[in-house]
């Protein structure tokens, strides 16, 4: 049972990773740096507890947190596609920009610089554990969503050309394959897969609170690199990090060590993990580079 319960929080835990880093892998196969994740996820977090409050529905939440995920990264894709800006600058502004964004928004519709009132979210709020788990559609759709991934990328014509594109650009274009416009798609569609994790943080915990996403966009970030820019090995590092945070979380409620150098763990494995593979790994070669 109690082995049960660790793997059920963990999994907990994984989604928005997955959702996160399933943006990121995408991106970045087509070259773009994803250093953004993390005010997609945000944003995406302010948009869903907004939707789900206003429209009274999880799924109003969902759409409203997709939609700012789609302009935040149209804003990203715009700047590092269209005006050539450095992809990393660019990537920061767009964190910076989020965390101001939703700060200010939330005072405006809350009244509030810390929180937002309580909103609906998805399952009963009368169970808990592995049922709330299992009636929660967003789950399920993140435990899916690397395998879907791995497949578009690897099996359909976008796939090959978004790794084209994140390769070798300029004989990608030779061959009449629109870099651009392969480039817009997989930064619009990180953008809506990285929300998707901050609206699951918000639909599950039932509210919006400030800076929520805590770095778990860029957690997700360290977790594609870590899984060498390839679909499954990212999940599999997603579902690693969700292991230490849970450890984490058991660690501290029995109290065995102080408190703060458990709270280190998450945090460490990500850069021993990030740092074992840095130097050995290959990203994609136009990674960062815009073309001509």
């Amino acid at each position: 049972m109690t082995l049960l319960l660790f793997l059920a929080q963990t999994i907990r835990i994984a989604v928005p990773y997955l959702f996160a880093a399933a943006g990121g892998a995408l991106a970045e196969r087509a070259g773009i740096v994803s250093l953004s994740l993390e005010g997609y996820m945000l944003g995406g977090a302010f948009g869903a507890a907004i939707g789900a409050y206003y429209g009274e529905s999880a799924w109003i939440g969902v759409m409203a947190g997709v939609a700012v995920g789609f302009v935040l990264a149209g804003m990203h894709a715009v700047g590092t596609i269209r005006f050539k800006a450095d992809q990393i600058v660019t990537g920061i502004a767009i964190n910076l920009f989020a965390v101001g964004i939703t700060r200010f928004l939330l005072q405006l519709a809350f009244d509030s610089s810390s929180n937002s009132p309580r909103v609906v979210g998805f399952g009963a709020d009368n169970v808990g554990g592995a049922l709330a788990l299992a009636s929660n559609p967003l789950v399920w759709v993140g435990v899916v969503v690397m395998p879907a991934l791995a497949f578009v990328v690897y099996r359909t014509t976008f796939g090959l050309r978004v790794r084209a594109v994140g390769e070798h650009p300029d004989a990608a274009a030779s061959v009449g394959v629109p870099v651009n416009r392969v480039r817009y798609a997989a930064v619009l569609g990180s953008g809506m897969l990285a929300a998707l994790g901050g609206a699951y943080l918000a639909l599950d915990q039932h509210q919006f609170t400030d800076s929520m996403t805590a770095g778990r966009g860029f957690i997700a970030l360290a977790a594609v690199i870590f899984g060498r820019w390839d679909p499954a090995r990212a999940g599999l590092a997603c579902l690693l990090f969700a292991g230490a945070e849970t450890l984490q979380i058991r660690l501290q409620a029995a109290q065995l060590v102080p408190s703060q150098f458990v709270a280190m763990i998450p945090y460490v494995l990500t850069i021993v993990a990030v740092a074992g593979v840095v130097g050995r790994s290959v990203p994609p070669s136009a990674l960062g580079r815009t073309s001509e």
